[in-house]
């Protein structure tokens, strides 16, 4: 049985991780934990308002919220009527959604975090939204991030970009070869190198603990040439139909230029593409 936690703000964009998610997973035994952050609301005249006066802790009332959780679910179970493999949570918090879903990864032995985001968000047009990224960045918890244009196709083709300058620990990349086995998927190790250079020692250590951890899954290694490595990868999503990109979220030489800091215009593949984190 898996655990999977699903942030929502109720939007569109959450909506579309869901469908993703339970697509994704619709062969797979899984306990969804729907997670709504709200602002405390403490409604006056009343004896939650009258209490959260006289306590430090300001009591709240989360039920509107309650609600909406509760008729996504029943969304669910309208659209996904038949699969008896998914039971499905709705939590409601008032805090900050870093800590919420912090906690949320230990109390409910989260393995998986599932968000939506929707691409040049906020006012450093962003190609993810904030509340993606620093989940990324700071709850360690394999992350999926769903796209606004991301539609859900079986997953059969994985790009793995790497510079193979850290080592990969198996327990790391037990979530990706869980997806990989699920899927029957062929993952495709990707190296972009700006002047051809050979791997050093180091690198070619490296590579060759990936081939041997995935040595009973379909996997290729592809070394591409290009001064700038969004470029090379919307190149290879194009000619490999890529259904899924994987990184490490700690590799932030690659994860910053790939999902922070674009510089070419056409590049659209975090638009369309889901991104799994790895921590």
């Amino acid at each position: 049985m898996k655990n999977i936690l699903i942030p929502t703000d109720f939007s569109e964009n959450a909506w579309n991780a869901i469908e993703y998610a339970l697509q994704f997973f619709s062969k797979t035994a899984c306990s969804f934990y729907l997670l709504h952050v709200d602002k405390p609301v403490v409604l006056p005249d009343s004896e939650n308002y009258r209490f959260a006066n006289k306590n430090s802790h300001n009591e709240t009332i989360l039920i509107p919220s309650k609600q909406r959780l509760q008729e996504v679910i029943s969304r669910i179970k309208k659209d996904f009527p038949e699969n008896q493999k998914h039971r499905f949570f709705a939590i409601s918090d008032s805090s900050y959604i870093i800590d919420s879903i912090r906690k949320q990864v230990l109390d409910r032995k989260i393995h998986l975090i599932v968000m939506g985001t929707k691409g040049d968000s906020g006012l450093k047009k962003l190609p993810i939204g904030s509340n993606a990224g620093n989940v990324i960045t700071k709850v360690k918890c394999t992350t999926m991030v769903v796209p606004e244009n991301a539609r859900y196709a079986p997953t059969k083709q994985i790009a793995f970009p790497t510079d193979f300058s850290i080592f990969y620990q198996a327990e790391t990349l037990q979530p990706l070869a869980d997806i990989v086995e699920m899927n029957d998927a062929s993952v495709k190790v990707l190296h972009v190198n700006k002047n051809g250079m050979e791997l050093n020692e180091d690198q070619q250590r490296n590579k060759e603990y990936l081939d041997d951890y995935f040595a009973n899954y379909k996997h290729s290694f592809e070394f591409l040439t290009n001064n700038y490595i969004e470029e090379a990868i919307q190149e290879f999503v194009d000619s490999r139909e890529i259904n899924l990109i994987t990184m490490l979220a700690k590799n932030l030489n690659y994860f910053q230029k790939i999902l922070y800091q674009p510089s070419i215009k056409e590049i659209n593949y975090y638009k369309n593409i889901p991104f799994l984190m790895l921590h």
